[in-house]
């Protein structure tokens, strides 16, 4: 793999923070909180959160040992390259590619969901519908304008970016103190009762959906050759972005269940907002938080960008994909190409539904799973075979980590697969597997590394 040292070294401590928590934020906490409660109870999803928290935790611990030793852009790819060789690198970044791709994809859909709380006249007319889901006109274009926008802002360079995340990542943080201080102040521990739903199982529904949103941690070593700080800062920060996304999803979760009785879950279109405006009596409270969540949105949409045009930029740089995608702009110092190509698959993303996309998003957990298990391998591999490398951020205990590491993805991955209750549907989802899987194999094939 080549070095390039043309990258624009701009982020600072609180970008980087911005980025990576913005990143794992996004509009879950506002759209899903209400399915959470329901399927597993205030208690249950808590408890969900607590064991997917701890496996995120510890892969993220191998993250930022690696992160710190080797600050290249792409992550992943570096690190599975010089532990596991070429092919498998392509494997775990092929995998992460999958999954980024379709967070930037579902944001385009995600975003005039939102704007329809607020603004419910979008809708202008019916264009058609995809399996079983309608295609507004209205919706198309205010996704794809916003895909624009989004690609805009980050071919402009990293640090417009990073400033945009910052500002947005400050609005998404006084909704979620309105809503968190409203439960102290208001709410009613006997709303969250019974505190586990029956069946216990909701637990693992909402457990495997725990690395999908958590997902964005890993934006920051995709990012690494642009971050102005010492490396075993870098690592840091990024156990401190996991530990905050945690807390976060805890505490959104517990104040919706102190706002809500269980019995009214079902008919709450938007849970949170609905908790909030419960919470402090006034319909304005709920539109702050949705526009919170937009935020969310926005926040998850940038960092997405920034992370899959490093990955793109970096299956370049090592000759997988065209050559094309490891351009630098001279001037903005961004990876433009796979900007722009990320952008146009996001713009086209709208016309296909929100079905598809559901089923994109549901399977590229899957894919970043399979990911965080080759960056925990490579730790452990490394750790073996190159004990003397530097490492500005070692973790002390390197077996629990990586092993319990290991064993947890393993866990949560054994929950996607058809034997369990919340296996992936077939065919739909699958088949998108499938169906990249075989791309990649294509590409690995014509590679010849």
């Amino acid at each position: 793999m080549k070095d390039n040292a043309d990258f624009a070294k701009v982020l600072r401590s609180r970008d980087v923070l911005a980025l990576s928590f913005g990143a794992m934020i996004g509009w879950s906490w506002v759209l899903l909180t209400g399915v959470w409660l329901t399927n597993a109870g205030t208690l249950g999803t808590l408890i969900a959160f607590a064991v997917g928290g701890l496996a995120i935790t510890l892969i993220g611990l191998t993250y930022s040992e690696l992160a710190a030793a080797m600050p290249k852009a792409g992550g992943e790819h570096v690190y599975t390259h010089r532990a596991l060789g070429p092919k498998w690198s392509f494997v775990c970044t092929w995998a992460l590619l999958f999954s980024y791709l379709n967070v930037c994809m579902y944001e385009s859909v995600a975003l005039p969901t939102a704007v329809e709380y607020l603004l419910p006249q979008i809708r202008v007319g019916t264009l058609w519908n995809v399996l079983g889901a309608d295609v507004d006109l209205g919706f198309v274009l205010i996704g794809s304008v916003g895909a624009f926008v989004m690609s805009l802002v980050n071919y402009f360079g990293i640090r417009t970016a990073a400033f945009l995340q910052s500002m947005v990542t400050g609005l998404i943080l006084f909704a979620g103190v309105l809503l968190i201080s409203g439960a102290a102040f208001n709410g009613d521990a006997g709303n969250a009762t019974p505190w586990i739903a029956t069946p216990t199982t909701g637990i693992l529904a909402v457990l495997i959906m725990v690395p999908a949103m958590l997902v964005g941690f890993d934006v920051i070593p995709q990012s690494a050759e642009e971050i102005d700080l010492p490396p075993n800062r870098i690592g840091r920060l990024l156990v401190i972005s996991v530990c905050l996304a945690v807390a976060w999803y805890v505490l959104i979760t517990a104040a919706v269940g102190f706002a809500i009785p269980a019995d009214a879950l079902g008919t709450s279109q938007m849970a949170t907002a609905d908790a909030a405006t419960r919470l402090w009596d006034t319909p304005v409270a709920g539109t702050i938080l949705v526009l919170g969540g937009i935020g969310g949105i926005l926040t998850s949409w940038n960092a997405f960008i920034v992370g899959a045009s490093r990955v793109l930029y970096a299956l370049a740089r090592s000759g997988f994909i065209p050559a094309a995608f490891a351009r630098l702009h001279p001037k903005y110092k961004t990876p433009y190409v796979g900007i722009i190509a990320i952008g146009v698959v996001s713009m086209i993303a709208p016309l296909f539904g929100r079905t598809i996309l559901v089923w994109l998003v549901n399977s590229g957990s899957f894919a970043v799973t399979i990911a965080f298990l080759f960056v925990a391998l490579s730790f452990l591999v490394l750790r073996r075979t190159e004990p003397d490398m530097i490492r500005p951020f070692r973790i002390s205990h390197p077996n629990l980590v990586g092993y319990g590491a290991i064993i947890l993805t393993l866990g949560l991955l054994s929950a996607f697969l058809p034997w369990s209750d919340s296996a992936l549907a077939w065919p739909n989802e699958w088949l998108t597997i499938i169906v990249w899987t075989v791309l990649g194999a294509l590409i690995l094939w014509r590679s010849k590394q």
